[in-house]
């Protein structure tokens, strides 16, 4: 036996005698040899106590079995019956369906010797069947050392206590045990042992790791968030940790906490209140209100904006709201639903109309920010409410509403839509019902029948729930909507249901409302056999052996369907099958910024083709919305099969970015790489993340750049800088770019025209600047989705509403927000997919770092370059070719108080700048002649060079 062990491990067990030798296996494995193991049995009433007492026997001088004589309904008494027994030095706690990672041990309490810390946390991951994730990585990266919690806050975030190792003689003089009787334990253990801690170590190595059975069918206390003891139980411990903090001084925890509560804790239950039952809901307003009114108001003001409107709506009493503001703080891989009507004020937009009158709801509610009034409205799915289910024999009808936020589904465009019924677990997999679709009011209304034993035909297993969707088509947006009832309309619902699988499988469909809160329906058993076998094969599945058979079902058929449908099997494909069909002559695949616009170069190829009257079939790729493509195009969605098919079939491809990496160019097809810019920052090989890439990465690289066949280029500094940097070695053609000839010969009046009556420009004569920035990425280095606009638009309009317009031009990865107060001044055009007529359009030009400098020169106009981040941006990130301040045609100013002096003096901007442009489009645009889009037209497609 151990007389002193270096950590002693209490593993709590209940009714868990499958998994427990796993999880005290995972302790006797530890590469630390002076490991103990408490075992303490939480009166478990199945082969539990048989099998710790094996593992005793077999282990007498490591293990050790306590056995409670009546069950705690918690982890808190058992944890401390361990704790009590523990002999070791260090203390940490493992719960029976969880491991312990090998060297978890011995990191922790090295780590411990050698800081003296008190606390020392490592990595916890949630095992997944199919994959893992990290539990707040952020606090985990690398090794930090924290005199006191207040050093970083965010460890609240991590209030486990089984990823933690403690010191003993910690534990007993600060006297910490686990509340008995209550859920959630671990919080105010955490919070309790956090305060009282001398010094916290956080490591970043793997140290538990916790398995997640998505279907089990005994969730854990945490997850059972449909029993109402389980909130009150978290309120409890809430109320507690409050406590706790004061008494030690400590308010700003406190506080901290109290904000990780309403964008957390709360949010939890408010993602799932939609499926409980009236009586729930209203036991829970209760208790989260009678909270919720404890906290100081100024908590709201620090939370993320969805879940402080969220908690705020459920203090005032309305749940609607509540639930509302939950589906849309979507998480991380579902579009956020929006469920409400928001409204516009004064210029701003706020969530509900109701709770204005004071500053403080004002600031809660205001959500002009999210950008509702203007984001694509493919950007989020819409909420719908089922009013009506009624069912007259085999014959099932439904009615219902779909929101319509701030009149954005136009009443003078005609609807139409379908019901999905989509299968939960596949979602690709659907039956559709053609409805009926009709504007009401402020709300769109639908209905439909159906005879849902001829169309709906699941399997009958692997199928058994199915959500009710609906994708409306308005003008040209297509819509998707998540519809939901209140609890009523679906009430008692039954109808027949014939599965593929026979009767065995059941025999009717049910409604009732997920936990994710669409309507749904699933397979019941009513009558024989189904009344009979339906509950075998469904204990089955939950045995030991069926939730692995369930999940290495699931395994395979995830893993095929990714495999038949992704991108590396449509490579394949193209690579060896694909290009062997024949090549179309005259078909050319057409593509611009990966699909997302019909712009730029190729727009302009297009458009000198289509007037030669060569004939010609063009192809055009799309990735979003088929908005905006030319109709006399055929349309190919970006990834698709049709979109390899066109590929491996074209005679020409002609793109401004890159086609798919992989894929291997055939010798009969003409690649024609317009490219879309010339190169202020260093580009490619030149690029400093690039130089730091792999040797592969590197590799990839040249391998797209080497199916070039042609490359445009404008000046011989693109042949220095693009050229180079992209390791281009195909045949440069210097003829300029086909998107400049109309900057040059002055574009197409009857586009400027439709441009200006589309931007409510028809009759403004308002000097018009455009705003047009570079591509930025987020703290990630992934593309920033939203670009936030560098300087006061308010003060924009104050000091030049009058006299001037701001149109607002991000770049195609990008978005901006512009608050509705301030429409007709400030004008975000980044729905306009070229920014050529804008730049026609435009009589001054604001930018930074981006192209469009170079473009912009050829039209002689006064252009000023406003680079608040050049440090950051060209000194650190990525470098420059050359230097701005010494080149460019305009003033280059750093702030907002130069930036709004320039725009005062544009007509002076026009007259001292003339010689800089004059030489700048000389260096940087020597081809640009205006007949780009002829050459090539001449050159490849009028009997010159086909290849």
């Amino acid at each position: 036996m151990l007389l002193e062990p270096d950590v002693t491990v209490v593993v709590i067990v209940y009714n868990d005698a499958a998994r427990l030798a796993r999880a005290v296996r995972s302790v006797l494995e530890q590469s630390l040899p002076g490991v103990e193991v408490v075992i303490v049995d939480d009166a478990s009433t199945d082969a539990t106590p048989e099998v710790a007492a094996r593992l005793a026997a077999a282990h007498q001088d490591r293990i050790r079995v306590f056995t409670l004589q009546a069950n705690s309904g918690g982890c808190g008494r058992p944890r401390n019956v361990g704790i009590d027994a523990a002999r070791g030095r260090y203390v940490m706690f493992l719960d029976s369906d969880d491991t312990l990672d090998r060297h978890a041990c011995r990191n922790l309490v090295t780590t411990a010797d050698e800081t003296g810390a008190d606390l020392v946390s490592g990595r916890c991951v949630r095992v997944f069947p199919d994959r893992e994730q990290n539990w707040y990585p952020w606090l985990y990266r690398e090794r930090r050392v924290y005199e006191s919690v207040l050093d970083d806050p965010d460890l609240l975030y991590d209030t486990l206590s089984t990823n933690k190792c403690y010191r003993r003689d910690f534990l007993d003089r600060a006297d910490l045990w686990f509340v008995d009787g209550l859920h959630y334990e671990d919080l105010l253990f955490s919070a309790q042992a956090y305060v009282a801690a001398r010094r916290i170590v956080t490591i970043p190595h793997r140290v538990y790791n916790w398995f997640v059975v998505p279907r089990d069918d005994s969730l854990s206390i945490t997850n059972r968030r449909a029993e109402l003891r389980n909130f009150a139980d978290r309120l409890e411990i809430h109320r507690r940790i409050d406590a706790v903090f004061h008494a030690h001084g400590a308010d700003e925890l406190a506080r901290l906490k109290n904000v990780k509560f309403v964008n957390h804790d709360l949010l939890l239950y408010l993602r799932e209140l939609r499926s409980r039952d009236p009586e729930y809901r209203r036991a829970f307003l209760e208790l989260a209100r009678s909270y919720l009114a404890e906290l100081d108001p100024a908590v709201f003001a620090e939370c993320n904006p969805l879940p402080a409107i969220g908690a705020y709506l459920v203090r005032r009493g309305d749940i609607e709201g509540a639930v509302a503001a939950a589906d849309y703080a979507a998480k991380r891989g579902r579009k956020p639903v929006l469920s409400v009507e928001p409204v516009e004020r004064d210029g701003r937009i706020y969530w509900s109309g109701d709770h204005l009158q004071a500053a403080l709801r004002r600031r809660i509610l205001d959500v002009t920010d999210l950008g509702l009034h203007s984001a694509p409205l493919d950007a989020f799915d819409l909420g719908g409410q089922v009013t009506a289910i009624n069912r007259a024999g085999g014959e099932l009808r439904l009615a219902g509403t779909v929101v319509n936020p701030l009149g954005r589904l136009g009443a003078d465009l005609e609807p139409s839509g379908t019901l999905e019924i989509r299968d939960r677990r596949r979602k690709n997999r659907a039956f559709r019902i053609p409805v009926t679709v009709r504007h009401e009011a402020d709300r769109i209304r639908w209905e439909t029948e159906f005879a849902p034993a001829r169309k709906i035909r699941p399997f009958g297993l692997v199928d058994q729930t199915w959500g009710l969707w609906l994708r409306l088509k308005v003008g040209g947006d297509t819509v998707t909507v998540r519809l939901t009832s209140d609890g009523t309309a679906h009430d008692g619902v039954r109808v027949p249901v014939r599965p593929r699988l026979t009767r065995l499988a059941g025999d009717h469909l049910e409604a009732y409302v997920a936990e994710s809160g669409e309507l749904a329906l699933r397979i019941v058993g009513d009558r024989w056999p189904a009344r009979v076998t339906l509950p075998v094969l469904r204990r089955v599945a939950r045995t030991a052996v069926g939730r692995r058979w369930w999940q290495w079902f699931g395994r395979i058929e995830r893993a095929l369907i990714r495999r038949l449908t992704g991108r590396t099997t449509k490579v394949a494909v193209f690579n060896r099958l694909l290009v062997r069909l024949p090549v179309k002559k005259g078909a050319i695949v057409f593509e611009s910024h990966l699909g997302a616009q019909y712009s730029d170069n190729p727009k302009y190829i297009h458009r000198a083709l289509r007037e030669s009257g060569v004939p010609y079939q063009a192809i055009w790729s799309y990735s979003g919305s088929r908005r905006g493509f030319p109709s006399d195009a055929t349309l190919v969605r970006r990834g698709s099969w049709a979109y390899y098919r066109a590929l491996a079939r074209a005679e020409y491809w002609i793109d401004n970015q890159g086609f798919p990496a992989g894929l291997v160019k055939r010798p009969e097809t003409t690649y024609i790489q317009t490219w879309h810019g010339s190169a202020f920052k260093r580009m490619g090989f030149d690029e400093p993340t690039v130089k730091q890439a792999t040797r592969s990465e590197h590799a990839r690289l040249a391998t797209m750049v080497g199916r070039y066949d042609h490359f445009l280029v404008r000046s011989e500094h693109d042949v220095r800088t693009l050229v180079k940097g992209l390791g281009v070695t195909a045949d440069l053609l210097r003829i300029g770019y086909p998107r400049n000839d109309a900057l040059v010969t002055g574009g197409d009046s009857e586009e400027q025209t439709a441009l200006r009556r589309r931007l409510g420009l028809e009759d403004d004569e308002r000097t018009v600047v455009l705003y047009a920035p570079t591509f930025r990425t987020g703290e990630n280095g992934r593309p920033a989705e939203r670009f936030q606009i560098p300087f006061d638009l308010e003060r924009f309009v104050r000091e030049f509403g009058e006299t001037h317009v701001l149109l607002i031009r991000a770049h195609y990865l990008s978005r901006v927000v512009v608050p509705p107060g301030l429409r007709g001044t400030v004008i975000d055009v980044g729905g306009e997919h070229d920014v050529t007529t804008l730049m026609l359009l435009a009589d001054a030009l604001i930018t930074d770092y981006s192209s469009v400098m170079f473009d912009y020169a050829l039209l002689e106009r006064p252009m000023i370059f406003y680079t608040p981040d050049a440090e950051d941006y060209v000194s650190r990130r990525r470098g420059a070719y050359f230097d701005l301040a010494e080149h460019v045609p305009g003033p280059v100013v750093g702030d907002e108080a130069g930036l709004f002096a320039a725009l005062g003096d544009l007509d002076g901007n026009r007259r001292d700048h003339a010689d800089r442009r004059r030489r700048f489009v000389e260096r940087f645009g020597e081809y640009d002649t205006g007949t780009a889009a002829k050459a090539i037209v001449e050159r490849f497609f009028t009997g010159g060079d086909r290849g």
